[in-house]
């Protein structure tokens, strides 16, 4: 099974930025595809964004020109960048893969926006 480990969370003030990090177990290339979902308080787990294997990826309307999800192969990490993070963003964020059938999640990190 893919262990995922995520770092990069925090606090961070409106408008301010952070980025995510999600280092995998095994490559990533073995991987069909990797993502960001968050997790407010009292809401559903949501998509935030994926990328897969051949590098297409999907974002939540309402991050898209906000966040940006990336990969460094070397690393067997995927990152997610926020810029102009607002209050709404507050979550707790966590990193997916899903490979051979199969899907394993990260602990989760936690992002506050707040001022």
């Amino acid at each position: 099974q893919v262990q995922l480990v995520e770092s990069g969370g925090g606090l961070v003030q409106p408008g301010g930025s952070l980025r995510l990090s999600c280092a995998a177990s095994r490559s990533i290339f073995s991987i069909y595809s990797m993502g960001w979902y968050r997790q407010a308080p009292g809401k559903q787990r949501e998509l935030v964004a994926t990328i897969t294997v051949g590098g297409s990826t999907n974002y939540a309307d309402s991050v898209k020109g906000r966040f940006t999800i990336s990969r460094d192969s070397a690393k067997n990490t995927v990152y997610l960048q926020m810029n102009s993070l607002k209050p709404g963003d507050t979550a707790i964020y966590y990193c997916n893969a899903q490979y051979d059938g199969r899907s394993s999640w990260g602990q989760g990190t936690q992002v506050t926006v707040s001022s």
